[in-house]
């Protein structure tokens, strides 16, 4: 008996969620969310089927999210597998033509497919494409010294629309095509970044390894505006590999998307916590209401 009132006390919390949510439901009914995964999650088979679940849930209550992945620990497993070895330039890899050849394999090939998979496997209808595709992404050279490494110059997003009104989910490879038909790799952030603006997206949420971003005395910041990224950055508050994760957001934001959330993709069901709870669940960054 007591272990009957306890499941019945279960149920009435998780309904109290769910009734709690309804607005935020109606909030993003038809909203277009873009989620750049990456890190831990994606090499773990069962944060891999809850991000999955995640986003069929997104699709069922009438968002359209877009997912855009990275890979590079895939890229640097398959690399050393083929015994191809890559040169550094200020810590960065040359991405040669041998090595873009095994880039484009392994996030249009594995890493992508395996993501539309698990969203399939949940019921959902997820479409692997990269920027390459339709026209989605052009690209000129980054930086000549980094060989095939693309910085978008135009987003035509037409095809995610089309999907979009097929009840689908685009998962897009970071991958561009150049002006003479190069294949270019592009930056995780980057590339979601420049697709969430050009789809003027109502969030671009980018998982990550952290929490967010944090404060001097490292709290996490659970709100920012543009110059606070900017202020917190000439100070040294933000340094490292989140200088270009909010380098992303403030890109996006004068692209005209709404807001970008930068949160912990290892917290369990981060996506919902982020779109449907009254607290969030990271930092989100956007440009002051007037």
């Amino acid at each position: 008996m007591r272990r009957q009132t306890a499941m019945n006390r279960d149920w009435i919390a998780t309904a109290r969620t769910l009734s709690a949510a309804l607005p935020y439901l109606q909030r993003y009914t038809g909203a277009i969310v873009v989620i750049k995964f990456g890190g831990h999650a994606m090499g773990d088979d069962a944060e891999m089927e809850s991000f999955a679940r995640d986003v069929v849930l997104m699709r069922q209550v009438g968002v359209n999210p877009v997912i855009v992945h990275g890979g590079g620990p895939m890229i640097n497993e398959m690399l050393a597998k083929l015994g191809v070895v890559s040169e550094f330039v200020k810590g960065k890899r040359v991405t040669d033509a041998a090595t873009v050849e095994v880039v484009e394999m392994v996030l249009s090939g594995r890493v992508n497919k395996r993501i539309a998979q698990a969203i399939n496997d949940q019921g959902g209808k997820a479409v692997g494409l990269s920027g390459k595709d339709a026209g989605l992404i052009v690209c000129d050279q980054a930086d000549p010294s980094l060989g095939f490494v693309g910085a978008p110059t135009e987003v035509n997003p037409e095809v995610l629309h089309q999907l979009f009104a097929a009840g689908m989910i685009p998962v897009v490879a970071p991958l561009g095509a150049g002006r003479a038909g190069e294949t270019f790799n592009i930056n995780g952030d980057t590339a979601a970044g420049a697709i969430a603006a050009a789809l003027k997206a109502d969030r671009l949420l980018l998982l990550t390894d952290v929490s967010g971003v944090k404060d001097a005395s490292g709290r996490v910041m659970t709100e920012l505006t543009p110059d606070n990224i900017r202020e917190m950055t000439a100070s040294g508050v933000i340094a490292g590999g989140m200088i270009p994760k909010t380098e992303t957001a403030l890109s996006a934001i004068e692209g005209g998307v709404r807001a970008v959330v930068i949160l912990d993709g290892r917290a369990p069901n981060a996506c919902l916590l982020e779109l449907f709870t009254d607290h969030g669940a990271g930092s989100l960054i956007r440009a002051p209401r007037p």
